[in-house]
């Protein structure tokens, strides 16, 4: 089992069920014909240790990589064109809102729609993983204290976002948070093709070199704020392209050298 370590291929961390407790495993082979390589414990207080039993992605459910600790921190216009699109200005410094852990779902779980709002839209992000206790980062060390990195759906209930004045109800409901399909540690993020469909139909195209703040930058000023914990996530902002999502719909947020994520939404 060591050489599922030793690939040069990037290393995927999953987490998953077959029916019993979650377990987390190190994803390996092609697309269609991926294995699950069972790791001991939790990777974020544990080192990767293969225990020898394998189960083949078909047979298991992946379940959200992370369920975070403590909080979700977003960073909202982040992509200047995305805050062109409606009508914001770009902040001087990274503008962030917070989502509960309890929004946080895995793929293939359905997103629900909140009654009573009038427009949810999907927002493809890059995640940020934190994997240790952290304060006051520098950006020349914030890769020291990432885990990795994985696809979001910042989900939007945008009247109420408009209506609200702050943006808890509207980022903040049960779903808006779809996290997966698993964490690639160790990844360059400084230029990824971040690719939403809806249907099938691409609504958004960005690159992660397109941030206002990138990763570091990010790191540095969401923990001057707080103090990170492991499993927090920071989600880095969406490109431009968001839009309405109805029930029935099925948004996949795809990033280039991590996967995609899929999520059907469904009516309360």
């Amino acid at each position: 089992m060591s050489q599922v370590l030793d690939t040069v291929a990037p290393v995927r961390i999953a987490r998953f069920t077959t029916g019993d407790d979650p377990r987390f495993g190190l994803v390996e082979g092609e697309p269609g014909e991926e294995v699950l390589h069972v790791v001991a414990g939790d990777p974020l207080y544990a080192p990767l240790q293969p225990t020898g039993t394998t189960v083949p992605l078909v047979d298991a459910r992946l379940l959200a990589p992370v369920i975070p600790r403590s909080k979700v921190v977003g960073i909202g216009r982040n992509y200047a064109e995305h805050a062109a699109e409606l009508g914001n200005d770009v902040p001087a410094r990274p503008l962030m809102f917070l989502k509960p852990n309890t929004a946080v779902v895995g793929p293939g779980e359905p997103v629900v729609l909140p009654a009573g709002s009038g427009r949810v839209d999907y927002e493809g992000e890059l995640a940020v993983v934190i994997g240790r206790v952290c304060k006051d980062v520098p950006r020349e060390r914030a890769h020291e204290v990432v885990l990795g990195y994985t696809c979001a759906n910042d989900v939007t209930a945008r009247d109420w976002q408009e209506s609200d004045g702050q943006w808890a109800r509207a980022k903040g409901f049960d779903t808006s948070c779809p996290l997966g399909p698993w964490i690639v540690p160790g990844l360059d993020v400084g230029d990824l093709e971040i690719t939403t469909r809806l249907d099938g139909e691409v609504v958004q195209t960005g690159r992660t070199s397109d941030m206002v703040f990138d990763v570091p930058d990010l790191i540095a000023h969401v923990s001057a704020a707080f103090t990170l914990l492991p499993g927090d996530v920071i989600l880095t902002g969406t490109p431009p392209g968001v839009g309405p999502v109805t029930v029935g719909q099925r948004v996949e947020v795809e990033i280039e050298g991590i996967g995609t994520l899929g999520n059907p939404a469904v009516a309360r």
